[in-house]
């Protein structure tokens, strides 16, 4: 399979999910709703210390010089809380992986692993990305 047939799959697989958990009801309008995305994943463990800040000083430089500085939007779109918090956590993982064909929108698979792009979106999704726990 190419890797454009992974990312696909990939992508349209995050997208199924995210079409079940509306049908269900998990994902709402309602900016009180649930984050689809899991704070601790036991396949995810957490990056040590070092490599935390690593992983935080490329999501505020790396990602933010697209998605603005403090990540409310610029040439991508917003990483806040409120703009990930209904999106599927596959979907944004894959986003990460192998970025966006036809966009702006570079494969980071090089830098990080699967995990740590895991990582990194549980912790955009809890606003959580000034400093390492």
């Amino acid at each position: 399979m190419t890797r454009a047939a992974r990312l696909a799959q990939t992508i349209l697989a995050a997208a199924s999910l995210g079409v079940m958990a509306m049908a269900n009801g998990a994902a709402t309008d309602d900016s009180s709703a649930t984050p689809n995305v899991a704070l601790s994943d036991a396949s995810s463990p957490l990056p040590d210390p070092a490599r935390a800040r690593e992983l935080l000083q490329l999501l505020k430089q790396d990602c933010g010089s697209c998605h603005g500085m403090r990540l409310t939007g610029g040439l991508g779109p917003p990483l806040t809380p409120a703009a990930l918090r209904t999106k599927p956590a596959a979907s944004l993982v894959a986003t990460i992986e192998f970025g966006r064909p036809g966009t702006a929108m570079p494969p980071w698979r090089r830098f990080l692993s699967e995990a740590e792009a895991r990582w990194l979106v549980a912790r955009m999704v809890a606003g959580d990305v000034d400093a390492p726990r």
